[in-house]
């Protein structure tokens, strides 16, 4: 427990044709440092998650959070980038700095501004977090590249269209409660099992509502050594934090099995001493609903193929064994590539801290962290635990 989060903003997600990614972070900076009770002076260097990547012209964007505030001027500000794993990076990154004592406190920023581009751009500048030279060409765009995982996975398993709506029902029941999320509407189990006008087949097996949001964001956390955390109002430390890359063609690895993504999770858990059971809640990272399901597997909370019985069997609801996305995850929150990894942190630390408001899972003491970046290539793992 070397790191803690003691001070966290999250602004909400959505389209917002007046807001670029400059807007975007002043406004979760500013909130993040007073939510910290910290002087901007006090904070020691600023990592800033984006994947860009085309989305905006304005790039070199670790300089914006330098603007909020004279105090943060000189203070060294430096960009990460790992697809959509990117905000987990930079939470990364700034651990790493204060765990090498260059810094005691450090600002990340994740934010991405999505909507200024065409549906079909966006698609496109996404493929950059495939392997280009092979899946460039796969119809549908990266939702293609998830759909073809779930057609092998179907080959396999069988065929979890309804496991899958179910997801997306959960997901979205449990964004209602969430004031930062893209979309707060419930989308029933009939409706997202349904391929209709409204929720048109994207691309394979997937519906509309087997896809996350193309969305504007940003959300930022302070991290502090542990040794002075207990100074602050909150102190939410890191009990592991682990990363496991895993080969980006997905040619040369199984469809069926994101093998990193059970690495990190084995290793996340063991550094914490902890296991599955002992956690209140995961953040996970479903960009696609056969994403969630894959990763129940690769959590531990079933074996390879019986991740259907996880939702079916209702143990990832709100109220189940294991809660799994109470904020409503990527599918109802929105994914700003960029800001998801930090935004996961963050909506983590709420549960924690029993600031969550309606999302709040009871008597929460430990959370779990999934963030990937492409299809289970750079794959993240975070355990928290309240210690203030």
């Amino acid at each position: 427990m070397s790191v803690c989060i003691t001070g966290w903003a999250h602004g909400k997600f959505g389209k917002w044709p007046k807001k670029d990614s400059e807007i975007l972070i002043a406004e979760v900076v500013e909130a993040a440092l007073a939510h910290a009770a910290i002087d901007p002076a006090d904070i020691d260097a600023i990592y800033l998650g984006t994947m860009n990547n085309g989305f905006q012209k304005q790039d070199f964007q670790a300089s914006l959070p330098g603007l909020t505030s004279s105090a943060l001027r000189y203070v060294p500000a430096t960009r990460v980038e790992n697809a959509c794993a990117t905000g987990s990076a930079a939470i990364h990154a700034g651990i790493n700095a204060i765990e090498a004592r260059k810094a005691r406190n450090v600002l990340v920023v994740g934010v991405e501004k999505m909507t200024a581009v065409s549906t079909e751009t966006a698609g496109d500048l996404l493929l950059g977090a495939s392997y280009r030279k092979e899946e460039a060409d796969i119809e549908g765009g990266f939702a293609g590249v998830f759909a073809s995982i779930a057609e092998s996975y179907f080959q396999a398993f069988g065929d979890k269209r309804e496991s899958m709506a179910r997801i997306a029902a959960k997901n979205h029941r449990n964004g209602l409660a969430n004031p930062f999320a893209h979309m707060r509407k419930d989308f029933d189990f009939d409706f997202c099992n349904t391929v209709s006008e409204k929720n048109p087949t994207v691309a394979g097996p997937l519906r509309r509502t087997d896809c996350s949001l193309i969305s504007d964001g940003a959300a930022a956390a302070v991290l502090s050594e542990a040794a002075h955390a207990l100074a602050f109002p909150r102190a939410v430390a890191f009990r592991s934090a682990v990363q496991v890359n895993d080969w980006l063609p997905l040619s040369r690895r199984s469809k069926t099995h994101f093998a990193g993504a059970e690495m990190a999770w084995t290793r996340a858990l063991a550094d914490a001493r902890i296991g599955l059971d002992d956690l209140s809640l995961v953040e996970t990272h479903d960009c696609f609903t056969i994403a969630e399901l894959m990763e129940y597997e690769a959590m531990g909370l079933t074996e390879s193929g019986q991740g259907f019985r996880a939702i079916d069997e209702g143990w990832t609801e709100k109220d189940g064994r294991l809660p799994v996305n109470p904020s409503g995850g990527l599918k109802s929150k929105g994914h700003p590539v960029g800001a998801t990894g930090v935004s996961q942190h963050v909506m983590a630390a709420m549960q924690l801290a029993g600031e969550a408001g309606d999302m709040q899972v009871p008597d929460a003491r430990l959370a779990g962290i999934f963030n990937m970046g492409g299809a289970a290539v750079a794959n993240f793992v975070s355990i928290l635990e309240r210690v203030k």
